[in-house]
């Protein structure tokens, strides 16, 4: 059989190699504690899942959906751009609804590249930028993150011949998976960086409402012409809980979104109706939500954060997500050291690397777990020695 080598670069989703891990565990009868994935343990909040019950009643909500989103959530996205952001977006061709951000951000390397066009990613960072990348047959060149530079990228260190070449720039602000927040001042670098060298900017910004307490959202399309040359990516998957259902958006420069509506209706049929009225729904309702989630993950925060320093680890002040991002001993390798938790600890983490050779020295907790059990695990980590 003559199979494809598309996927010959693209190694192995790095969770579900995780969750092996942790499946071999527990058939041996082995609680493993798992902060290793960012799937919060929090339940859809009950008004959102009425909401939903209600949805179900509607007339004709068994049928396709259009290809760009129902116009009720593509409204309610306008909106909530307009509150948070005072930023003004035409629902009609500057926003397009996704099954989930996810989706949308593999559909991206599709929609606006061509084989062997080169892409710029940050490292480390979320996996599916560089496996969509190679996937869509894209050369990539990575922009080094590093702690010392609060995980932000030096742009003017890029290669003039990757300038000439490249047509996106992806960054993910609240970084996953440092925990790191952009400032007015480098997203205004950024897009002038995109209109000097006609490069696409893509921010995915999933947890732009997970924050701290110093900080306050943040969109790349605040930037003044931002949308001549940016798009910017959301999800009701973090703020809501609702990893699970399957729902989020692309907003910004309307031709670059239009190409990827062009994708998306040839590989899927869009999200069901009742979710998408449930989805503009919450999201009219998301300031009051907003700050009950965050003071859950403050409170997780500082558990972790304490018990690392304690053991004297050099933690990344984090402004946003729900990530701690630490530095691991220097006798241990990435893989090792999280092998050792599992092993001694019984807590499953994420090793850096898995997010990029940048990543290499560091491991990511998630604090998608509720108090109990992070305390616990806290407790399990901070007994043993390394």
């Amino acid at each position: 059989m003559k199979l494809s080598n598309r996927l010959n670069r693209v190694p192995k989703y790095i969770f579900s190699r995780l969750d092996e891990l942790k499946t071999s565990y527990n058939a041996k009868g082995i609680k493993v504690i798992d902060l290793s994935i960012g799937d919060p343990d929090i339940e859809t909040p009950e008004f959102i899942v009425d909401y939903l019950t209600e949805a179900l009643k509607y007339p004709n909500y068994h049928k396709y959906p259009p290809y760009d989103g129902i116009e009720e959530l593509k409204m309610s996205i306008a909106n909530y751009y307009k509150r948070r952001f005072n930023v003004d977006l035409d629902y009609k061709d500057e926003v397009a609804v996704l099954i989930g951000s996810k989706e949308g951000i593999a559909h991206m390397f599709l929609a606006l590249t061509d084989i062997d066009d080169y892409v710029i990613i940050p490292d480390p960072a979320y996996p599916v930028y560089r496996a969509s990348a190679y996937i869509a047959g894209c050369n990539v060149y990575t922009m080094p993150l590093t702690y010392e530079d609060k995980y932000l990228p030096r742009l003017e260190n890029i290669y003039e011949e990757v300038k000439r070449k490249a047509k996106l720039l992806v960054t993910n602000y609240p970084n996953n998976p440092t925990g790191a927040v952009s400032n007015i001042d480098f997203f205004t670098k950024l897009i002038k960086f995109g209109k000097e060298n006609d490069i696409l900017i893509a921010n995915d910004a999933a947890y732009v409402e997970i924050l701290s307490n110093a900080q306050k959202p943040l969109s790349i399309l605040q930037v003044a012409g931002a949308k001549d040359i940016a798009i910017e990516f959301g999800s009701l998957s973090k703020l809501f809980s609702m990893t699970g259902w399957r729902i989020g958006y692309v907003v910004g420069n309307k031709e670059a979104i239009s190409k990827i509506v062009s994708v998306k209706s040839n590989f899927d049929s869009g999200q069901f109706i009742p979710i998408q009225r449930t989805a503009a729904f919450a999201l009219d309702f998301s300031d009051v939500y907003v700050d009950f989630i965050n003071d859950i993950y403050r409170e997780r925060r500082k558990i972790v954060v304490d018990t690392l320093r304690s053991k004297n680890l050099t933690v990344f002040d984090s402004e946003g997500t729900f990530y701690v991002w630490f530095k691991i001993p220097d006798n241990y390798k990435s893989e090792e050291f999280c092998t050792m938790l599992l092993e001694k600890a019984h807590v499953l983490i994420t090793p850096g690397n898995a997010f990029g050779d940048r990543g290499e020295g560091f491991v990511r907790i998630s604090l998608t777990c509720n108090s109990l059990d992070l305390r616990e695990a806290m407790d399990n980590i901070k007994a043993i020695d390394f």
